[in-house]
């Protein structure tokens, strides 16, 4: 296959622990043939194809020079046989565009994972919503009296916002009550911005887990993100601690319930946070740790996901 990754700056990769790299070393070894663009380099002229101006290149399976430009050429990305959204968050608007995008790249025979329409309407703190029976108590609001008595009821909560990513703007307000004024001001902004709040969960000392989907079934090891000093954050970008480990009876029940729906709506790898038994985001944007679970155990994530990527294009033919 050709594939098109769409993607961060590639010489901004550390390959050592990036999952599109994993995944991009992953479909050469099987054969396939890679290129890149970022997403900056859609272009979409009236009366014409979705194009990119792109980059083929092969790895080298050397540092630091890990990858060579073959060449490079403005294309309709519909010729390509599959194209991998990897944009890192944030999903901001220049992100939301470009899913429109590759959304009419679609239209015109684009195969496209995941898929942009669902890319969008999965917000991946919102999405856990859909699945109540698994999530602890939570709410999303924009009124800070809702965020006080949501206080008030569990005593202990973590504020975030929505549009967060490795852990960044989260509080942990515990029983006292100490400066839950000041951090509503800070996320609420007064009233202007959605919050979501959650009762803690004490499970967390024991590591924010990332357990993978992909086309609906479960990577049998998840990454365990444990908090380090102090923090109440296990996000790896916080300074957490990755451990890998098998998934516990409760992960599996969780994957193997939310993956099979999510897959069905295009969603070909998912990355699910869960601390203790408790589901805390659906990350579909660009999920990680692949390589994290390959050091540790031997699991080849990428092989999986590849393998996953080859059937579910095969599907269209």
């Amino acid at each position: 296959m050709k594939l098109l990754f769409v993607a961060d700056p590639i010489e901004s990769f550390k390959i050592y622990k990036d999952t599109t790299f994993a995944m991009m070393r992953a479909a050469q070894r099987r054969g396939h043939l890679l290129s890149v663009c970022e997403p900056r380099h859609l272009h979409w002229t009236s009366g014409g194809l979705v194009q990119a101006q792109t980059q083929a290149i092969s790895l080298t399976g050397e540092t630091p020079d890990w990858y060579k430009i073959d060449s490079c050429e403005r294309t309709p990305i519909k010729g390509y046989d599959a194209i991998l959204m990897r944009k890192d968050p944030p999903f901001d608007a220049e992100y939301f565009y470009a899913t429109h995008l590759l959304e009419q790249a679609e239209r015109e025979g684009a195969c496209v994972f995941n898929k942009p329409r669902s890319l969008r309407d999965h917000p991946e703190k919102l999405a856990i919503m859909e699945f109540p029976e698994f999530i602890g108590p939570t709410l999303v609001t924009r009124q800070a009296q809702d965020i006080r008595d949501f206080h008030a009821e569990h005593r202990d909560i973590i504020l975030k916002p929505l549009d967060g990513m490795g852990g960044t703007g989260i509080f942990r307000v515990k029983d006292d009550g100490l400066n839950l004024g000041g951090i509503i001001e800070t996320l609420n902004q007064h009233g202007a911005q959605t919050v979501m709040v959650q009762k803690f969960l004490p499970a967390i000392s024991q590591g924010d887990k990332r357990v993978l989907v992909i086309a609906g079934q479960p990577v049998p090891f998840c990454l365990a993100r444990i908090p380090q000093g102090g923090e109440v954050r296990g996000n790896l970008a916080a300074g957490g601690k990755g451990v890998a480990q098998p998934l516990s009876a409760r992960d599996r029940q969780i994957a193997q319930a939310i993956g099979p729906v999510l897959a069905g709506r295009g969603l070909l790898l998912i990355g699910l946070d869960l601390i203790g038994d408790s589901l805390t985001e659906i990350n579909v944007t660009s999920p990680t740790c692949f390589q994290e679970i390959f050091d540790q155990t031997g699991f080849d994530v990428a092989d999986m996901f590849v393998q996953a990527l080859e059937a579910a294009q095969a599907l269209r033919h």
